[in-house]
C-alpha cells in the first residue's frame, strides 16, 4: 500500500485566549482523499481548531502546514493563492442575504478567478448541480432556502474554486434525520468522485459511522486519539466509550453496519 499523502500537518498547536488555554501542544494530519471527523465535548475547540487551521485564528504557538507550507508565514500573495485551495463552510451556511444563492456562489469566481459575472454565474449552476440542489434555487435568496438547501448552497459555494480541501462546520446540524443522510451520501460521491479531502467537525454519529475514514477526538487539549472510527470506539476513555458505545452511538453504529 502507498504511503498517504499528508495535505495538512499540524504541530504543537496552542491557542491561548487570556487566561483560558483551548489547545496545548495539539498534533494532528489530514491525508488526500480521506473524509476526517473532529468530534469532542463541549468547550474542547473544534471550531477554533478548523479556524486555526484555515488561517482565521493565529495560534499562539505550534505549526500549521498545508500543502507544506506555513499559511500564516506567506507573502499576502502567496497566502491568498494557497486559501483559494481550501473551501470552507461555516456553521449556518453564512451566505450573503442580500444575494441569490446563485449570486453566492459566482462570488469566490469573480472575485478570485477573476471571471466575467456571466461566466461565474454559469460555472456557479454547475457547483450547484453537483450539491444537488434544483436549477430554480439558483434565483432565491437565502431567507427563502430550507435548512437543507442552506447546507447545500454553502456547499456549492465551497466548492466554488475547486479546492483540494473542503472544511465542514456541524454540516449536518439542523437538518432532520433524511435530510442530514442526503447530505453523508452527497460527500461521499463528491469526495468519490472529484478526490475531495474533508474535515468535518461534527456531533452526527450518523455521519461519523457512515461518511469518515477517521476520527479525531479532541480531549485533555489535544488530540486525544486519531484512527478508523473502530477503533477510536474501543478506545479506552470514559467520555469516547459513553459517546460512541452509548446507547445513541450503538443505534447509529446498527444503523450503518446492520448488526
Amino acid at each position: 500500500m502507498s504511503e498517504r499523502q499528508t495535505l495538512i500537518e499540524v504541530r504543537g498547536l496552542c491557542n491561548r485566549f487570556g487566561r483560558n488555554s483551548v489547545h496545548e501542544n495539539l498534533d494532528l494530519d489530514l491525508y488526500r482523499g480521506e473524509i476526517l471527523g473532529v468530534v469532542g465535548g463541549s468547550g474542547t475547540g473544534k471550531s477554533v481548531l478548523l479556524r486555526s487551521i484555515v488561517g482565521l485564528i493565529r495560534p499562539s504557538e505550534g505549526e500549521v502546514r498545508l500543502f507544506g507550507q506555513n499559511l500564516l508565514t506567506l507573502p499576502a500573495a502567496e497566502r491568498s493563492r494557497l486559501e483559494q485551495r481550501m473551501g470552507v463552510l461555516f456553521q449556518g451556511g453564512a451566505l450573503f442575504s442580500s444575494l441569490t444563492v446563485r449570486e453566492n456562489v459566482a462570488l469566490p469566481l469573480i472575485e478570485h478567478a477573476g471571471l466575467s459575472r456571466k461566466d461565474a454565474e454559469e460555472l456557479a449552476e454547475v457547483k450547484l448541480a453537483l450539491s444537488g440542489l434544483a436549477a430554480h434555487a439558483g434565483d432565491l435568496y437565502p431567507a427563502s432556502l430550507s435548512g437543507g438547501m442552506v447546507k447545500r448552497a454553502s456547499l456549492a459555494r465551497a466548492l466554488a474554486l475547486d479546492p483540494d480541501v473542503v472544511f465542514l462546520d456541524e454540516p449536518t446540524a439542523g437538518l432532520d434525520p433524511i435530510g442530514a443522510a442526503d447530505f453523508d451520501q452527497l460527500l461521499l460521491t463528491l469526495r468519490n468522485a472529484l478526490g475531495l479531502t474533508v474535515f468535518m467537525v461534527t456531533h452526527d454519529l450518523d455521519s461519523l459511522w457512515t461518511a469518515c475514514d477517521r476520527i479525531a477526538v479532541l480531549s485533555q487539549k489535544r488530540v486525544l486519539v486519531a484512527d478508523t472510527p473502530e477503533r477510536v470506539a474501543d478506545y479506552d476513555n470514559p467520555w469516547i466509550q459513553n459517546y460512541f458505545n452509548g446507547p445513541r452511538g450503538r443505534a447509529a453504529y446498527r444503523a450503518v453496519n446492520g448488526s
